[in-house]
């Protein structure tokens, strides 16, 4: 089959999404010689690929205007219009005459199409936590909602990454479970082969020797507040402190948790966002990384951090049993005396921190970006036969 392959537009400040989306690209540059299917990058910023493509076919398309999707929506709601051809996109209409017969979305980021397409879903938090503002407010459930209802159930493939994943797709958008792929997210490349950093990368930072870490963009459901609880929980009553450093990207809570971070007088360094080698840096040399954030069934950052040699607090979230096994401390990360439990743990009984890191370290090589694109390529093999009964 000849494989579109469609790129969000994500941005190095958005974080896991970009970073998942990235290695993808680069992976299937260097392992489409494996596949019998052919490849064409979708992209709205074909300079920007072309040093990635690694020698890949590109295709520019334009962002739809909003009139075009709503044009769309209402005549096809008209079964006497059906079949006429301007129900079709400007951006199926492109991909056709490219020769695509099949499309693969990297993002959960979809656009209307009638060519039979695999798509993936990182969360379905919207539906089981509405009320943060994230997801809510503005018409931001809406627009998660919207997209899905209508992508997801049309679907000829969906990937997810565990079981739990699986069983919410399932649930909510009455997908049936054989069209839904198991296919974990894989621990990013630059982590596993990362060298050893010097603690001195971190000088600009002023961290002192002990500190722990969390990468984590400003949303409320990165739950930082109860995280800052738990600091004080553990110097108040158990007379440890520790010093933590967030980096990421602020979503408009960045100034509650300033706030707050005062208002308990901990201290809390604000990095902002960070290169990759400081990212490196930050992980190998912490105390332990503790990733509580509210939302699965999968995070990135915890895998990062394994295979960088940094031990693991994580949310026990619906799917953190899957992805982490027994290589983290999970808790239960609404409660701040759970969390502070888990870092307490760690610095009383270093045995058990080095033990997480060799756990750790062989958990985060078990998924590599190479193992994702060729699970990708038997899902595209396992379809040829239905894709050729049709011109």
């Amino acid at each position: 089959m000849k494989v579109g392959v469609f790129l969000g537009d994500y941005r190095p400040t958005e974080g896991g999404a970009f970073t998942f989306q990235d290695e993808v690209v680069g992976a299937l540059a260097r392992l489409a010689g494996e596949s019998r299917h052919e490849f064409t990058l979708i992209t709205r910023d074909t300079q920007a690929l072309q040093s990635a493509a690694g020698g890949l076919d590109l295709l520019a398309y334009q962002k739809p205007p909003l009139w075009e999707a709503l044009s769309l929506r209402v005549g096809r709601s008209f079964s006497g219009l059906r079949g006429r051809r301007w129900l079709r996109t400007r951006f199926e209409h492109t991909a056709r005459a490219a020769g695509i017969q099949y499309l693969w979305f990297t993002t959960p980021r979809s656009l209307e199409i009638d060519l039979p397409y695999l798509t993936i879903v990182y969360d379905l938090q919207h539906r089981l936590q509405p009320w943060f503002p994230e997801v809510n407010e503005f018409g931001a459930w809406y627009s998660r909602e919207s997209p899905y209802s209508r992508f997801l159930p049309r679907a000829a493939a969906i990937i997810a990454g565990t079981q739990a994943g699986r069983d919410e797709i399932a649930h909510f958008y009455g997908v049936p479970e054989r069209r839904i792929k198991l296919l974990p997210h894989p621990t990013p490349g630059f982590a596993l082969q990362a060298a050893p950093q010097p603690r001195v990368a971190l000088d600009k930072f002023g961290l002192p020797e002990q500190y722990l870490f969390y990468p984590a963009q400003f949303w409320a459901h990165k739950n930082h507040a109860n995280l800052l609880l738990a600091l004080a929980h553990l110097r108040d009553l158990h007379g440890l402190t520790l010093p933590l450093a967030l980096v990421g990207s602020d979503h408009g809570n960045r100034p509650y948790i300033e706030d707050l971070a005062r208002q308990l007088n901990l201290p809390v360094h604000f990095l902002g966002f960070v290169s990759q080698d400081e990212l490196i840096a930050l992980y190998q040399h912490a105390f332990a990384l503790t990733y509580v954030t509210l939302f699965g069934p999968e995070n990135l950052p915890p895998l990062e951090a394994m295979a960088l040699g940094c031990p693991v607090v994580a949310s026990q979230v619906a799917g953190a049993e899957e992805q982490l096994g027994e290589a983290a401390l999970l808790v239960e990360a609404t409660r701040p005396e759970d969390i502070a439990a888990a870092i307490l743990r760690l610095h009383q009984e270093p045995e058990l921190r080095a033990a997480l890191i060799e756990r750790g370290r062989a958990r985060a090589a078990r998924w590599t970006v190479d193992d994702f694109v060729r699970g990708v390529f038997k899902i595209l093999d396992d379809f040829e036969p239905y894709r050729r009964t049709w011109r």
